[in-house]
């Protein structure tokens, strides 16, 4: 199934990155660059890395022109993100271009590739709550609470992955059609923010 395809894809690039666990390490993909695993690879490492911008900047004691620095990584990193979401619904346009919809096929209320991001950010959690919940410097009450939360998201995860492999079989078969809304972000674009407009 292609959630587990993913899945296995998304734990490689966490446990790579975790060798090291430094935002700035540099980035090799290992996977071709026209296969579909690259942009799965590359869609987690992003997700990785800014999990623990996130994390860095919560920290109290931050400098604020260091922070202001990392709010401009996190920035770039949500747009790289979403162009990578993007790139894997093309994949996936192209892949079912020549299936025959059914003149009752209805559309989904988010896109394959919208629902793998998910599963990218879920293994995340899947990984974090795993280390709490065996954490050898954790009291025994922590690692029971991790533990349950842990339960919770690996049934999500069944879920959510039983989902997205119901989705594509049913965009195969022609039951559903899918569109992508490119997300049109306004924020970074010159044109369309006043404050960015203002200043150029």
């Amino acid at each position: 199934m292609f959630s587990e395809f993913a899945f296995n894809i998304f734990n490689r690039s966490i446990e790579k990155y975790h060798v090291k666990d430094d935002v700035y390490q540099s980035f090799e993909n290992p996977y071709a660059k026209e296969d579909i695993e690259h942009l799965l690879y590359r869609k987690n490492w992003i997700d990785t890395v800014q999990w623990h911008y996130e994390d860095i900047i919560r920290n109290p004691d931050i400098n604020p022109g260091d922070a202001l620095v990392l709010k401009r990584k996190i920035d770039a990193s949500n747009q790289d993100r979403t162009d990578l979401v993007e790139f894997i619904d093309s994949y996936f346009l192209n892949k079912y271009q020549s299936v025959d919809v059914n003149s009752d096929a209805t559309i989904n209320t988010e896109s394959p590739a919208w629902a793998i991001d998910r599963l990218s950010i879920l293994a995340l959690k899947i990984y974090h709550m795993t280390e709490e919940a065996t954490r050898a410097d954790a009291s025994l009450e922590h690692r029971e609470k991790c533990q349950a939360k842990l339960e919770v998201l690996l049934e999500q995860k069944n879920d959510l992955s039983s989902a997205i492999d119901q989705l594509l079989a049913d965009i195969e078969s022609g039951a559903k059609y899918m569109k992508v809304y490119k997300q049109m972000k306004m924020y970074n674009d010159e044109e369309l923010n006043p404050i960015l407009r203002g200043n150029k």
